[in-house]
């Protein structure tokens, strides 16, 4: 199952379409000489982040029940200061179709404001990239159910290696974070690599994991 397939099975073909149609204005601009090295995107497991965060509760992933969200597609650069003034301002369209993975806006626009002067692209075309990124990542079934799950670390990396076979062993990291010193780590984090032209590679030594070899997925908030 994909990512956002499995976000909002009822996404309009029409919204795809404007997706899809506007890559190759993409494809182009990446292959400008960028010097970036790459890019990690941040997928959030919401109910977990939303039950030990109190201060996110009233947000909309937690209230409506959101099971995974990006965080962001951040630019792996050697540049010390990332930030832009440029618009993040989206297309109606284009905005409805980002909520499905990214559903606060005032997130959006800071983490565009954040990292903008590092992408070799506007914010509408960024933010097409990471709607087919996470178009093309498939997610595991023990990610997809509304049930707590305790999962291995190898297991679950085995099972995204096999719904992405490109995805090198070394290209996605776990972060965890536990309730209590008592309570087993929840996972509350993926971070998976990307090269500069949106392929799989392996993470940076930078991008770490800290999940133990056993950790809990939390199914529902």
């Amino acid at each position: 199952m994909n990512f956002t397939f499995y976000l909002n099975q009822k996404i309009s073909r029409l919204a795809w379409f404007f997706v899809y149609a506007s890559l190759g204005v993409f494809c182009v601009q990446v292959h400008a000489g960028s010097p970036l090295q790459g890019y990690v995107m941040q997928i959030q497991m919401t109910p977990a982040v939303c039950a030990l965060d109190a201060s996110k509760q009233k947000q909309r992933k937690c209230l409506e029940g959101y099971s995974l969200t990006i965080t962001g597609l951040l630019p792996e650069t050697s540049s010390s200061n990332c930030s832009t003034t440029s618009s993040a301002t989206l297309s109606p369209l284009q905005a409805k179709v980002v909520a499905r993975v990214m559903p606060e806006e005032n997130a959006r626009i800071q983490l565009w404001q954040s990292i903008g002067g590092c992408v070799p692209m506007n914010a509408s075309q960024y933010f097409r990239l990471v709607i087919n990124l996470a178009e093309n990542l498939k997610i595991p079934a023990d990610l997809s159910g509304g049930d707590n799950k305790s999962v291995t670390q190898s297991n679950l990396r085995s099972q995204f290696i096999r719904l992405n076979p490109s995805l090198p062993a070394d290209g996605i990291r776990f972060n965890c974070q536990s309730q209590s010193s008592r309570s087993k780590p929840l996972l509350t984090q993926l971070q998976v690599c990307y090269s500069s032209n949106g392929r799989y590679r392996e993470c940076a030594r930078h991008v770490v994991s800290n999940c133990p070899t056993n950790f809990t997925i939390k199914g529902s908030y």
